[in-house]
């Protein structure tokens, strides 16, 4: 059986270990099905950063305007990336990870009208160029179609390495064998999500694509570095700690939620101090409350007499005593 050649080097062993953790902690909360309205913003931030690490110029606003239907002026080809795009992401729960015949579909979708052939492996050689000098060169097109089934075969049949660093392995082999004339890098950020997704659905609510385009630098960085030794050690051991670091995040927010009301105000006190704020600005420091929750907060110090009340409805702010 084929085997991506990495070094599960002590540090992907704690990170795993680490993310296993907090994966756990997360169910163990019953995690709630992300809201119809949260869900469609996280997926417009996950279009939009996947399209931006390609140099797509749309903005969130632009992408929420065209989901909802509306004409933009723009490059075609753009305004064309961003449609397919987000017909890709739509059907998200439809690809299933470990089948090629997905990945194919996928990728025609994605690349509809704007390459020759989408849907299918590159016929030519192909290379990555990095300040006028070629800095990869692919694998000959002719090897594709067996480097793409061996890569499927490691996802599938290799049952000692842990899902969440395969899905890593995977998104840099993909990288590496550059399988498609263009599109690869959008595929193989889709197809990492996708994997933990089908892994745990914690990973809902975290975005490889944002992440990646938060740390695009460093990103290109560590493939570069990875290139040279010939193995995916450093490039696994980046995305690991992104997505550690995502679900820190995303498990201090439960955190918050858990807390009692008396704590959640308290903790307001300590950020507000005596300055007024609004119910919004209340709510953006424990994020995954509902508006009603906050509102019955606020209601209640008030009532106790620890919150101060001015204005009506829209301008309604408060102030502790």
């Amino acid at each position: 059986m084929y085997s991506p050649p990495i070094r599960i080097s002590n540090i992907i062993v704690d990170l795993c270990i680490k993310i296993s953790n907090l994966l756990g902690y997360a169910k163990g909360v019953n995690l709630p099905e992300p809201k119809p309205k949260l869900r469609r913003e996280n997926q417009i931030k996950t279009i939009q950063a996947t399209l931006a690490i390609e140099g797509n110029s749309f903005s969130v606003d632009q992408i929420t305007a065209l989901i909802d239907g509306q004409r933009l002026s723009g490059k075609e080809s753009e305004i064309l990336e961003v449609k397919n795009t987000i017909a890709v992401y739509e059907k998200l729960h439809q690809w299933l990870p470990t089948r090629k015949t997905s990945l194919l579909k996928a990728h025609r979708l994605l690349m509809r009208d704007l390459i020759d052939n989408p849907g299918e492996w590159r016929s030519g050689g192909v290379g990555i160029i990095k300040e006028r000098q070629i800095s990869h060169m692919a694998p000959p097109a002719d090897r594709v179609p067996f480097l793409m089934d061996d890569l499927f075969g490691y996802l599938t049949k290799e049952k000692e390495t842990h899902a969440i660093i395969k899905a890593c392995v995977f998104h840099y082999e993909f990288l590496f064998i550059h399988p498609f004339i263009d599109g690869n890098g959008r595929m193989a950020r889709l197809w990492q999500q996708l994997i933990l997704i089908n892994h745990n659905p914690v990973f809902r609510f975290i975005s490889i694509e944002s992440l990646i385009r938060e740390h695009q630098k460093e990103y290109y960085g560590v493939l570069e570095k990875s290139d040279k030794s010939g193995e995916s050690t450093v490039f696994v051991e980046f995305l690991l700690g992104l997505i550690l670091s995502e679900l820190g995040s995303l498990v201090q927010k439960l955190d918050r939620k858990r807390l009692s009301s008396d704590e959640r105000i308290k903790q307001a006190a300590e950020q507000f101090g005596k300055q007024l704020f609004s119910r919004k600005e209340y709510l953006n420091n424990f994020e995954e409350l509902s508006n009603a929750t906050a509102s019955r907060d606020l209601k209640r110090a008030v009532d106790q007499g620890f919150l101060q009340k001015f204005g009506d409805k829209a301008t309604t702010q408060y102030q502790f005593k």
